[in-house]
């Protein structure tokens, strides 16, 4: 019999309207014997069975939910079950060459992400209670895909986030079974690139773009483009592919500018493309006060903000580079710009590129609103899981 978590009355706000998170202030009581990390049966104040999840001590988010059955065994077949879910999902919704197969909470396997690439996986593991389960749904993601015919050469694993500390867990990254080149060939939208699954940003690559990077290609043929925070070329590459008559791209990165010539000569865009390393808000004020103009600006920065705590001066650094690209974008050209933080919230964000316009005298015609792609579906009640707004706007002179 497991332990048993009654929460607060007027508490689990979250967790009645969908969400998967329960925090240390919404516990009344825990009765029984438990290790952080196990399984608990949660109940709210007047003894309504709520569901079972991993609970840990350490940790603000106290239980993360596995299930809302109360008693439901948490074993291998339900955790192939979750997976073969997710990539059902995935089969219907994206190409699945390289996606995100499992997104944490949002494909109910709370804390822990697995990316593939090609015939890799990269996995993050986040929360102490999946993480003593990784093993189990590594072999059932192998299993899955096998049955349809996928074979996986490798996995590596990236949890060496920082957030790790605050569940009480070491930060590590390395192989798990055979060791394998860690340079990785794949191909987005008929783009080239090799990711870096050791040392890369994250687990390597940013797959939550693909359909916006595919989105900015129709209004890139003959025209002079600036990509911001390039990273490793790729909203720059599929701008080049396009046909774009010019390509600019900067990042304050060597390594990421090094990576991202690299992907250039993988798809003989290394002409097209010219990459500097700088910072962009020491950039854009240089190419507004040497008068450069452009068709097509995209900003994709870093996510400015991680917490609450500084939402408020990100909101500085978004409002910056918005102003200053607009300034950059020729009569009638195109803004592509996007924050990847879900402390930005939709309506911020939006409030934010307002601002910078009347600030640029600006006026902004909405062409698409798009988020993350759908590899990294949205849960509904789950406000971590919706994090990436991408707005596409035509930038007109006022008159």
């Amino acid at each position: 019999m497991s332990a048993v978590v009654t929460l607060k009355k007027g508490e689990g706000r979250t967790l009645k309207a969908g969400g998967l998170w329960v925090y240390d202030n919404e516990i009344a009581s825990i009765a029984g014997t438990f290790e952080n990390g196990d399984l608990v049966e949660i109940h709210d104040f007047d003894g309504f069975a709520m569901g079972r999840g991993f609970i840990n001590l350490s940790s603000k988010i106290r239980i993360r939910l596995m299930t809302r059955k109360p008693g439901q065994t948490i074993d291998e077949d339900f955790i192939r079950m979750r997976v073969q879910n997710a990539w059902n999902y995935r089969k219907r919704t994206v190409e699945t060459d390289s996606c995100r197969l499992i997104f944490g909470e949002a494909d109910f396997l709370p804390g822990i992400v697995i990316d593939k690439f090609a015939d890799v996986l990269v996995v993050e593991s986040l929360a102490l209670g999946i993480d003593r389960m990784k093993e189990t749904i590594i072999k059932a993601v192998k299993e899955v895909l096998a049955a349809d015919g996928i074979s996986i050469r490798g996995v590596y694993e990236r949890s060496d986030a920082k957030v790790r500390e605050q569940e009480g867990l070491p930060r590590q990254k390395g192989f798990l079974g055979a060791a394998f080149d860690t340079n990785v060939p794949i191909e987005e939208n008929g783009v080239k690139y090799i990711v870096d699954v050791k040392d890369g940003q994250k687990t390597g690559f940013f797959l939550d773009q693909k359909y916006n990077r595919q989105a900015i290609r129709r209004l890139c043929k003959g025209a002079d483009v600036l990509d911001c925070f390039t990273h490793t070329g790729s909203f720059a590459l599929n701008a080049a592919q396009a046909g774009a008559a010019s390509v600019l791209a900067a990042d304050a990165s060597q390594s990421g500018i090094a990576r991202a010539q690299l992907n250039a000569k993988l798809n003989g865009l290394e002409e097209q493309v010219q990459f500097i390393c700088q910072d962009v808000f020491e950039l854009l004020p240089e190419l507004e006060r040497a008068g450069r103009q452009f068709d097509v600006v995209i900003l994709d920065p870093p996510a400015f903000t991680k917490s609450r705590n500084s939402v408020k001066n990100a909101v500085k650094g978004y409002r910056e580079i918005n102003l200053r690209g607009m300034k950059l974008v020729r009569d009638g050209g195109f803004l592509a710009t996007c924050s990847c933080s879900h402390f930005m919230s939709y309506e911020l964000f939006t409030q934010t590129i307002q601002q910078a316009a009347r600030s640029a005298h600006k006026r902004l015609r909405q062409a698409e609103f798009r988020t993350q792609s759908p590899d990294h579906p949205i849960l509904w009640a789950a406000q971590e899981s919706y994090y990436l707004k991408f707005y596409i706007f035509q930038v007109c002179e006022e008159r």
